[in-house]
């Protein structure tokens, strides 16, 4: 009789882990106060109070501007409309090239052919699955312009050697939060290390607005170039009619004012909620490597705040003694929500090998995207990762010893495999 809920047993978690986003009174009061208002949005692409967007957006983004302690914090509609936006913004054009992870969603890559220019991608480290610094002065070119910094699953980078090579080499530094929000590097918080710093605020993250997008920095240029991005590119002055004569490629990146209320409401919970993550991600973290041999801890937390996105762990095939995905396989049928591998490295994507695109078509032909060009992440996506979302608030410690018994019980039983 089978005991492994994969081959027929009984599944040792019946019941779902709690259901995320936490969604308050407050935050259905604001959304109702805009609702019952009826200003949806206020935005306007011409001159006036509302081209910089309504009531909550700016109540918003001076929440931010405080929290952050920068002089310009810019909403869109989402964190990848930040991307889009920053390369321009910090005065990136086109055919100019830009260093990237391999290791992170799609857009902190493709966002550079966004802009018609090229990605080149860096390959990360293991301690903190981020662009390793080691192996990025041997990417510079006289085309590289910037560099995309991913504080990947809530933890930092190597900020002080990235910032110390962008200095020499007169390189602009994105920091891309969208995953660690609240989350610092030594003394600072992230986004306000780089020239600029985004966030995302879709439903998924540690807080949310449904969807949406913050960028923040010290830069006017930078700001005033983001908020054109963000309306349509018309160069708008105040008291000034109307032109339509844009002076930038702009979009419709504009959030809603709902969507800013609820963020709002959510923003204000984000400390207390990071502080619940932190406390489940380092307790199951400590549990797993005490009680499961062979899975390891990624909790990158010695140079500063991880607020734990997503858990990541190491897994060693040779101590469990199953093969990596079947473990993972078996791990889901009982109950436990987990995944193996993260994302696949970006330059391994269709898009960059059809060779469709303009900018790699026209600015690319001598750069490689082929298999083998970062073998650590490579390494570390195929073998080694294993992760969960689910260390996260309104969790329990008791949710969290659920998992490590439901490994122990798979590693008990691994001959059923």
């Amino acid at each position: 009789m089978a005991n492994l809920a994969i081959n027929g047993g009984e599944k040792f978690r019946k019941e779902p882990f709690p259901k995320h986003p936490i969604i308050g009174d407050e935050e259905k009061k604001a959304a109702l106060d805009v609702l019952e208002r009826g200003e949806l949005s206020t935005f306007l692409a011409s001159p006036g109070q509302y081209f910089l967007g309504g009531k909550k957006i700016k109540e918003f983004e001076d929440y931010c501007k405080n929290y952050f302690n920068v002089k310009h914090a810019i909403l869109m509609n989402s964190a990848t409309a930040c991307l889009h936006a920053s390369l321009p913004a910090i005065g990136v054009k086109e055919g100019e090239e830009v260093l990237v992870t391999p290791y992170s969603m799609s857009c902190s890559a493709t966002c550079a052919l966004m802009n018609n220019t090229v990605p080149i991608f860096v390959d990360v480290n293991e301690e903190n699955f981020s662009i390793d610094p080691k192996k990025i002065e041997e990417k510079i070119t006289e085309k590289t312009k910037a560099i995309i910094v991913v504080h990947l699953f809530g933890g930092p980078a190597n900020m002080d050697e990235i910032m110390e090579i962008a200095k020499k080499h007169n390189l602009k530094v994105i920091e891309d939060c969208a995953q660690s929000p609240g989350g610092t590097y030594k003394d600072k918080l992230l986004g306000t290390i780089g020239d600029c710093g985004l966030f995302s605020f879709t439903e998924t993250k540690n807080i949310t607005a449904g969807e949406g997008g913050l960028l923040i920095t010290n830069d006017d240029s930078i700001a005033d170039v983001a908020q054109l991005i963000r309306n349509h590119g018309e160069a708008v002055i105040v008291d000034q009619p109307r032109t339509y004569s844009s002076t930038i490629l702009g979009y419709n990146y504009r959030m809603t004012e709902i969507d800013a209320a609820i963020g709002l409401e959510q923003f204000k919970k984000l400390d207390s909620l990071n502080n619940q993550r932190i406390k489940l991600a380092e307790y199951l973290s400590e549990k797993i490597k005490q009680e499961v041999p062979g899975i390891t801890p990624y909790l990158n937390n010695e140079n500063g705040k991880n607020v734990y996105f997503i858990l990541p762990f190491k897994y060693s095939e040779s101590k469990v003694g199953i093969p990596r995905d079947k473990f993972i396989e078996a791990l889901n049928a009982e109950g436990i929500p987990f995944g193996s591998g993260y994302v696949k490295p970006l330059y391994l994507s269709p898009i960059f090998h059809e060779n469709k695109h303009f900018a790699l078509k026209h600015f690319a032909s001598h750069i490689s995207y082929d298999k083998g060009i970062c073998p650590t992440v490579e390494k570390l996506h195929e073998k080694e990762i294993i992760l969960t979302l689910i260390a996260r608030p309104p969790a329990t410690l008791k949710d969290m010893d659920d998992i490590v018994e439901a490994m122990k019980k798979i590693i008990e039983n691994k001959e059923e495999l």
